[in-house]
Order: C-alpha cells, then structure tokens, then sequence
C-alpha cells in the first residue's frame, strides 16, 4: 500500500520511500519520511493533490506522485 492511497485522518509507519529514486529518496528522508517512522495523513486539497501528513511535530504537503513512491502499512 502507498501514502497516495490512504484517506484522511489515517496513520501508518513507512516502509520504505522512493526505493528506485536515490535523489527524491535523500529528499524525503530529510524531510523525515523514513522507514520506520509514523505519519498521520491530515487532509487532501479540494482538487486531491497534494495531500498534508504530519511526522513527528511537522507538517508537510506531498504530491501524490510522491506519496505513490511511499510504501505504507496502516496502524
């Protein structure tokens, strides 16, 4: 399952993020979606994209195209 697929107000743990893009996956990591983390998915704009999740105290808005390269399990 990826982050793009959960709707609002869920939380999951990443699995993994960007595997096959090394430069987007240094992106995300410093941004704190790493493996093992916990994310809360807060809402989605009124157009779907992007979408606002929560890791640790931040907030930050992803892209779906983003979220679909972020590999999740709900918990």
């Amino acid at each position: 399952m990826t982050l793009a697929e959960l709707s609002e107000k869920t939380s999951c743990r990443v699995l993994d993020a960007a595997k096959t893009n090394s430069e987007l996956q240094s992106r995300l990591y410093a941004l704190g979606l790493y493996p093992g983390v916990r994310v809360d998915v807060l809402r989605y704009a009124p157009a779907g994209d992007p979408m606002q999740v929560r890791v640790g105290g931040t907030l930050l808005s992803i892209r779906k195209a983003e979220a679909n390269l972020i590999s999740v399990e709900i918990t």
